[in-house]
């Protein structure tokens, strides 16, 4: 395996893109593989260590291409930074996608809570002049990644919105007119890729409406998707086993761990 963090955002140097590659075979022709991008959840005030590694290592395990975005949290979570410096990890990744072995159409990105809202933001908001700005003429397309995994995501800003979120992406002053602006069911789109969710339906921190609503949203614009809801379950549950549990018994969960095998199937078939 090969394993490195890049500084590849120097108009961001609070953000920097971990990379997990498998050591290809030699003298054996490499396949391209299909890539996914983990973004840990953390309220956008910080970022989630259960969340992070042994995420990119399970979707290492599973043949993936693995990256870990750690993007801009606290002040540097304003002014779009963070579904910035996702647009610009997706595009990096498929400009570099000979030398990550990567194929540059199977480009996908995930991620946890406030997590899941960057990863959803960067298939909703991909085209947002705040990214035409960062691109400087190239084409944003280039930063759409080809499917979205946000996993009991952050979605919101509404009536049942993770307002801590909301209060770090628009500013500590914010109206709710301006946190709204980061509200990704109203900006979902015929452009928007494929989603894959999950959430528990008793998140006492995100509400399940987050997932749902988002999920209705790609309903009405005819985006496929696929979601689930499991009946119980504390809110960052990661994998839901051992690897990410921290000696916390609520966050060992043998139904939603299903989770995972689920969501590999279907960025797999995608």
């Amino acid at each position: 395996m090969r394993m490195e963090t890049l500084h590849i955002f120097p108009q961001y140097p609070n953000a920097d893109l971990t990379v997990y590659l498998h050591a290809e075979i030699e003298r054996v022709p490499p396949t391209p593989r299909r890539a996914m991008i983990v973004c840990p959840g953390g309220g956008y005030g910080f970022l989630s260590d259960r969340e992070d590694e042994a995420v990119a290592l399970a979707w290492l395990a599973e043949g993936f291409q693995a990256f870990v975005l750690h993007y801009g949290i606290g002040e540097h979570a304003k002014d779009y930074e963070p579904l910035i410096e996702a647009c610009l990890a997706i595009r990096h990744i498929r400009e570099h996608a000979a030398e990550y072995n990567v194929d540059p159409d199977r480009i996908f990105i995930t991620g946890f809570s406030a997590g899941g809202h960057a990863a959803a933001a960067a298939g909703v908001l991909w085209d947002h002049a705040a990214v035409k700005t960062a691109f400087g003429g190239v084409p944003t397309r280039m930063g759409r990644p080809d499917g979205m995994l946000p996993c009991y995501p952050v979605i919101t800003a509404g009536e049942h919105a993770h307002r801590g979120s909301f209060v770090q992406l628009a500013g500590e002053n914010s109206t709710l007119e301006e946190q709204m602006a980061f509200s990704l069911e109203k900006f979902v789109n015929d452009t928007t890729p494929p989603a894959f969710l999950w959430h528990t339906s008793d998140d006492n921190c995100v509400p399940v409406q987050n997932s749902l609503l988002f999920a209705a949203a790609l309903a009405a614009h005819h985006i496929p998707f696929e979601l689930h809801v499991y009946p119980h379950g504390a809110h960052g549950l990661s994998l839901c086993d051992k690897r990410t549990w921290a000696d916390n018994p609520g966050l060992l969960n043998e139904v939603a761990a299903g989770w995972f095998d689920l969501a590999v199937r279907w960025a797999k078939e995608l």
